[in-house]
């Protein structure tokens, strides 16, 4: 688990520096003042860090068309979250429902006292309740190890890094900065290079966090059921059904304002708050560039935990 933690908070650094390296980059298309970019590069960093802390679950529950309910609207999910609430020692969460067929569930929440647990209809119809409860585990997992705020945190940050890496391009040309006619090929070089690997750059590292946050939420949520093929099976299970789903879905004609399914399976900045990666799969790039580790990885590092527990 400590080297989860590492290679997060590297890629964190890394990801600064990125926003940065296009503050400095723009300012001084702005007028030659680069360590003035850099500093409002920084600045606006910080800014989304707050705004990320303190809106993510509001924005993730509106976007997901997530209701929260009492115990007495569903009480086979609500019990199992009270359960391994106090059994990881946190606050009860609420409790959310998705009425859509795609089998998933997600957490949300700036920290574990204003954190939601949140499932689709499709996964309480799917899964019996050792797995339904290896799958809230890894959610809880998540509360637990703040992993909300992180990649909130993170993909706000890829955001705008690609917005000020498109910001250089058109001040290649419209810019006035210092030297800006006798260097014009050179500024060129440099926006086109900014336009095209900085945002590639940035939208590799997210994943890289993302991807590390599954990883350490599997390991801390089969270690709190004392039971990791319980969520090994679980996964394996919602991969099929899933993938099922999404392979006969039609978005056609259906809005994601009003179509939960749609909503999830279209909406790319909350795709990484799944157990299972929702996005519907129409391309190359789609698939590569994936918020999730591959999921039969993920069953045989849970496998192999339970072989170490004894299990």
């Amino acid at each position: 688990m400590l080297g989860c933690w590492l290679r997060t908070g590297v890629m964190f650094i890394f990801m600064t520096a990125l926003l940065m390296l296009v503050g400095g980059i723009v300012g001084y298309f702005l007028g030659g003042y680069w360590m003035i970019g850099t500093a409002v590069m920084l600045a606006i960093s910080l800014l989304i860090c707050f705004v990320s802390y303190y809106k993510s679950k509001d924005m993730a529950l509106k976007a997901n068309h997530v209701k929260i309910i009492f115990r007495s609207e569903q009480p086979r999910l609500y019990d199992m979250v009270q359960e391994l609430a106090d059994k990881a020692g946190l606050p009860m969460p609420e409790v959310g429902i998705v009425d859509s067929p795609l089998p998933n569930a997600f957490a949300t929440g700036r920290n574990p006292e204003n954190a939601a647990v949140v499932a689709t209809t499709g996964i309480l119809d799917l899964l019996p309740d050792d797995e339904l409860r290896g799958v809230l585990a890894h959610e809880m997992s998540h509360i637990k190890n703040r992993d909300i705020l992180v990649m909130g945190i993170a993909s706000a940050l890829a955001i705008v890094i690609s917005y000020a890496a498109r910001i250089t391009w058109y001040l290649a040309f419209f810019g006035s900065g210092n030297n800006r006619d006798n260097n014009r090929g050179i500024i060129i070089l440099i926006a086109l290079a900014a336009q095209i690997l900085v945002p590639f750059a940035a939208l590799l590292i997210q994943m890289g966090v993302s991807r590390s946050r599954e990883y350490l939420a599997d390991e801390s949520g089969g270690i709190l059921i004392n039971d990791p093929r319980a969520l090994a099976r679980a996964l394996d299970h919602l991969d099929k059904g899933s993938a099922t789903l999404v392979m006969n879905y039609t978005l056609e004609g259906q809005d994601p304002r009003t179509n939960p399914t749609a909503a999830i399976m279209t909406n790319s900045n909350y795709a990484h708050m799944w157990i299972s990666n929702p996005l519907k799969k129409e391309g190359f790039w789609q698939s590569l560039f994936s918020t999730h580790p591959p999921m039969q990885d993920r069953i045989d590092r849970l496998n192999k935990l339970a072989d170490k527990m004894g299990l």
